[in-house]
């Protein structure tokens, strides 16, 4: 099936599409991917990932169409840049 993986930095962004085995799960796209070794900042164990921006867990299966994504920690709280930006 086919899936894509996606992971943005403020200055960079990767976005692929692969085909995966048909019971994949998240973990397995990433991994299969080859994004942990392009940016190897990327910590599963801490990083949160998602399917079209709601959470999912890395042992989540993926669908044909999915967009897997790994989310960047926060590094603002953001009510302080809600108050910037006024």
């Amino acid at each position: 099936m086919n899936v894509g993986v996606c992971y943005a930095e403020v200055d960079r962004q990767l976005w692929m599409r692969l085909e995966v085995p048909d019971d994949s799960t998240v973990e397995q796209a990433i991994q299969l991917s080859g994004v942990l070794k392009l940016y190897p900042e990327i910590n599963l164990a801490t990083q949160k990932v998602g399917i079209f921006g709601k959470i999912a867990t890395l042992e989540t299966p993926v669908k044909d169409g999915d967009r897997v994504e790994i989310y960047r920690p926060i590094t603002v709280d953001p009510q302080t840049v809600q108050r910037r930006r006024r």
